[in-house]
């Protein structure tokens, strides 16, 4: 069975190297590194009292794991923006939090090596836990300056919309 199903002769698994990130209807510039999408279900032990000393087992609660997302420190203020709707310093008492509009609906893109659309996830109901605006700074490092949010969500899926490209093939002039 063919693992791509429009390119059947594609034997190579997609990269991780070339993504997109997309909140409130734009890209979000510079996006380095998205840490991994995982979720995990509680398992649940039970037994009857006449049962042996063997337990079943049952799926319990699902919990995801936050997401962080790094990008070189810029001047582009979106990273910053969100982070400050979640708590806002000197914004006075009552006006820390943006209560309506803190949590966004997250894209991720995970794009092929044309740059097409390969795969989407959307991550719902996501907002800022940590926001790191500069790393540690060091005159004898040879580093970019790195900035990195941390959110938590209600979970994740993959949007079965996005169907696999059709990759492009070139002839040779």
């Amino acid at each position: 069975m063919a693992q791509f199903e429009t390119n059947a002769r594609r034997l190579d698994p997609y990269k991780g190297f070339k993504f997109r990130v997309k909140w409130d209807g734009r890209y979000v510039a510079g996006v380095s590194k998205v840490s991994v999408l995982k979720r995990t279900t509680e398992v649940v032990k039970h037994r009857s009292g006449g049962d042996p000393s063997s337990s079943l087992k049952s799926p319990g609660r699902t919990e995801y794991e936050p997401i962080t997302l790094e990008r070189g420190v810029t001047h582009d203020r979106a990273f910053e923006d969100w982070a400050g709707k979640v708590w806002a310093y000197g914004a006075g008492l009552g006006g820390e939090v943006s209560l309506a509009d803190f949590r966004k609906e997250v894209i991720l893109e995970l794009l092929n090596e044309a740059g097409q659309v390969a795969l989407v996830y959307n991550i719902h109901r996501a907002w800022v836990s940590e926001f790191e605006a500069l790393p540690d700074l060091d005159a004898n490092a040879n580093a970019v300056a790195i900035a990195k949010l941390k959110l938590e969500h209600e979970g994740w899926e993959r949007d079965r919309a996005a169907v696999e490209p059709t990759e492009p093939s070139f002839s040779a002039p």
